[in-house]
């Protein structure tokens, strides 16, 4: 099952497809804590059973974030060894945790306004994990996994200067901008979905940069459940992105972003992204 969310932003419609065919999910609730609590895709395959949900005729409307109002959003550095290597770091021994605030979660074709001040905006293709159901202190990764609800497509934008150089060591500082974690179209339920070798990739203005696989990463999605789960509960609805591999601007390889810059970010089965990039000051 794919769930998205379609339409102008507050007032998006949740939809499934479900084999092909789209539905109207609207009846069972949006796609927000309550939802993965109260077991939200079994509810809409129970109702597409009994002909209880409507079909939907997709149009080109906006897609929404498919994720709404998580209660966290959690995030692992360094979790691709050839892209803590192009940092400057050793592969770390143990997760990486930092956050970022729920207004970060934005559509994935959303306009990017560059934070005030920015020098160091930086792309970062990821996969997300989007909790199921409420893990604490899972004994296994296979416990762990049993908690994820489905993944998602994440583009953990960052500004390299505030979360480096001005961080305190706070990376959250340079992860926090409104905008800066752009998600979807859709959300894959975790039996439509192998996150063991999928492929992620990004471009900047049609030039590629990132090209990796899953498999590459240090700490599987499992693992990070059940390593987190250790230190804080993950309610449902919340979203984990596991980290992006080589080929950002923090390697010095590249330029960072400019107002004009289109980002593209892709993972096979979790579907594209696209963004246009423009100065602070334009938002007024």
């Amino acid at each position: 099952m794919k769930l998205m969310r379609r339409g102008e932003p507050g007032r998006e419609v949740a939809l499934a497809e479900v084999d092909g065919v789209i539905w109207d999910a609207s009846p069972v609730g949006d796609f927000g804590p309550g939802f993965w609590a109260d077991g939200g895709p079994q509810r809409i395959r129970e109702l597409i059973a009994s002909n209880a949900l409507q079909r939907w005729h997709e149009d080109n409307s906006r897609f929404g974030a498919p994720v709404c109002s998580p209660s966290a959003v959690i995030c692992i550095g360094q979790n691709y060894a050839q892209h803590a290597a192009e940092s400057g770091a050793k592969p770390p021994e143990r997760p990486i945790v930092f956050l970022k605030t729920p207004n970060t979660v934005a559509g994935p074709n959303d306009t990017v306004t560059i934070a005030r001040g920015s020098q160091k905006t930086d792309w970062e293709v990821e996969l997300g994990i989007v909790i199921g159901s409420r893990a604490a202190y899972c004994d296994s990764a296979a416990e762990a996994a049993r908690h994820i609800g489905g993944y998602v497509l994440a583009n953990d934008l960052s500004e390299r200067a505030f979360q480096i150089e001005e961080s305190g060591g706070q990376w959250s500082k340079g992860k926090c901008s409104p905008g800066y974690m752009p998600l979807g179209p859709w959300v894959a339920t975790a039996d439509e979905f192998d996150p063991g070798d999928a492929r992620l990739r990004s471009w900047v203005n049609d030039e590629p940069r990132q090209d990796s696989r899953t498999s590459d990463m240090i700490f599987d999605c499992a693992e990070l459940v059940r390593d987190l789960s250790q230190y804080m509960c993950l309610e449902p609805g919340d979203v984990v992105s596991t980290g992006t591999p080589q080929g950002v601007a923090l390697s010095g390889r590249f330029d960072y972003l400019r107002p004009g810059d289109v980002v593209e970010v892709e993972i096979d089965g979790l579907g594209r992204q696209r963004q246009e990039y423009r100065e602070w000051g334009e938002q007024r």
